[in-house]
């Protein structure tokens, strides 16, 4: 088992630091402390009724955004330790990756990103930034958790040319098309593959999909045969962790193989090199990568698109846009700390001010607490 970092990982010693300077602790390395504050933020705590495909009170046994956080973090450090990087850093940004991401889901992103596109638009990746940046609030010498400059790269995995201008040095590389560190590259990566998987598990659980349904989609069907070749017929529990375990294992082995090959041939020996590629060297192979594609396609159709699952993401972007309209025309809906940041924003910024508040406290709320909202505004037995 490899113990010592790559000369091309994100050495501690490279770091280009924190926004407002601070003295290092004795006993943790700088991810360490991203990584801590992250887990105590209230932001994370909130994820845990966050929607992932399901929405928070339709089964206790769904994913939620907590624990696809928590598998995106295990997975990244795994193969972070294949490939000797950081481990560290791959798990604050995996933990942090979507703590700007809004109620209900992808349907919630939508209906936000719609309602404020006259105002800039909302993006989950520059919203989860601009928690960590500035609405978390706990530190009296700083706005937000001042997290080192790797950290904050990696969670800004995707970002408009229109933001990244605002955004100073944590969104250069999207205008200057330069790369992320590999534990970003791995992060984004140890995402999909984390939903993926566990998005395929959720659905045969809520009976969604079917095992034949799967069997359609020819990386499922591969694995699938191993099991039933090495078992035979199993309890539908045993039959479906079987095949994912597999599968994951796939898309693991695939990843950290095709990854080592690309940054040896790359002869990168420093993290700068790294960001200097035109490519991502964190990459999977051709042949897994085309057959992910097939299963993403799958997905969409037989799954994200569900008619039950779509007519709860409907009446969920209702929500949305409902609350959004609401507060927008009367920030004295929102609770007092909200009102005053509108007003103040509003006079510096106008309308465009006032909507990014409006906004922050949408993707705060989690789904329970969207609803409850939705129903104190809009239903007239609702006194409080």
């Amino acid at each position: 088992m490899r113990t010592e970092l790559a000369p091309y990982a994100a050495l501690e010693s490279h770091s280009r630091g924190r926004r407002h300077a601070e003295s290092g602790p004795s006993n943790r390395g700088a991810y360490q402390r991203d990584r801590d504050r992250i887990i105590h933020s209230a932001a994370f705590r909130r994820l845990e009724y966050k929607t992932q495909v399901f929405v928070n009170h339709e089964g206790d046994l769904f994913r939620t955004r907590l624990t696809h956080s928590l598998e995106v973090a295990q997975l990244a450090r795994t193969m972070a330790r294949s490939l000797s990087l950081h481990e560290d850093l791959c798990e604050a940004i995996s933990l942090a990756h979507d703590l700007g991401h809004t109620p209900f889901g992808h349907a919630g992103q939508d209906a936000l990103n719609e309602v404020t596109r006259a105002y800039g638009g909302f993006e989950h990746n520059a919203q989860s930034l601009r928690v960590v940046d500035e609405l978390e609030d706990k530190y009296a010498s700083f706005r937000g958790l001042n997290l080192s400059f790797e950290t904050r790269e990696g969670i800004l995995k995707h970002c408009s040319l229109a933001r990244a201008r605002k955004l100073g040095d944590v969104g250069l590389r999207f205008i200057e098309r330069g790369q992320p560190s590999l534990e970003a590259q791995l992060s984004n990566l140890a995402d999909e593959i984390a939903y993926n998987n566990h998005d395929i598990d959720d659905g045969l659980r809520a009976g969604l999909l079917s095992i034949p349904q799967l069997r359609e989609v020819p990386l499922f069907r591969r694995h699938h045969d191993v099991v039933l070749q090495t078992y035979g017929p199993l309890p539908p529990k045993q039959e479906r962790h079987e095949t994912l375990r597999r599968l994951m294992s796939s898309f693991v082995e695939d990843l950290t193989s095709t990854s080592e090959r690309n940054i040896v041939a790359a002869g990168v020996q420093h993290i700068d090199e790294v960001r200097a590629q035109s490519r991502p060297l964190i990459a999977h192979g051709d042949a897994l990568r085309e057959e992910t594609q097939v299963l993403k396609r799958f997905l969409h159709a037989s799954l994200y698109k569900h008619h039950q699952v779509y007519r709860v993401m409907t009446k969920a972007q209702r929500v949305v846009r409902d609350l959004f309209g609401a507060l927008f025309a009367d920030i004295r809906l929102m609770p007092p700390e909200f009102a005053r940041e509108a007003e103040a924003l509003q006079s510096q910024e106008g309308d465009e001010g006032r909507a990014r508040v409006v906004a922050d406290y949408i993707a705060g709320m989690t789904d329970r607490y969207a609803l409850d909202e939705h129903e104190r505004l809009f239903d007239p037995r609702r006194l409080r």
